[in-house]
């Protein structure tokens, strides 16, 4: 699904990672309660993720500016479940963050 976000200019968060084997039930509820928390953070515009079936994902984040990202990467249970991430569920990933200055969409 498309994030609904503002007229430019905002920031995105762009989270690829590879996944690991490991513990898929406990990673689906920890990935569906970070995306319910991010939303009720200040500054949170949407999301978009996707997953390949080799594991590979991606996930964009939108954020009004950088220090609404700076909060969301300081909340606990966020902090929790990055701990997670780095210990058993990703076997790499790689955090980008981009000045969203353009966008244009289409719809058929």
């Amino acid at each position: 699904m498309f994030a609904k976000t503002p007229a430019p200019s905002y920031v995105a968060v762009i989270f690829t990672n590879q996944r690991t084997a490991n513990d898929e039930t406990a990673y689906a509820l920890t990935a569906e309660r970070m995306m319910e928390l991010a939303a009720e953070q200040d500054g949170y515009l949407g999301v978009e993720s996707v997953r390949g079936a080799d594991g590979f994902g991606i996930t964009v984040s939108y954020w009004r500016d950088t220090a609404c990202i700076k909060a969301w990467k300081s909340v606990g249970e966020h902090m929790a479940a990055q701990k997670s991430g780095k210990n058993k569920w990703y076997s790499a990933f790689s955090s980008r963050i981009a000045i969203v200055e353009r966008d244009s969409h289409f719809t058929s």
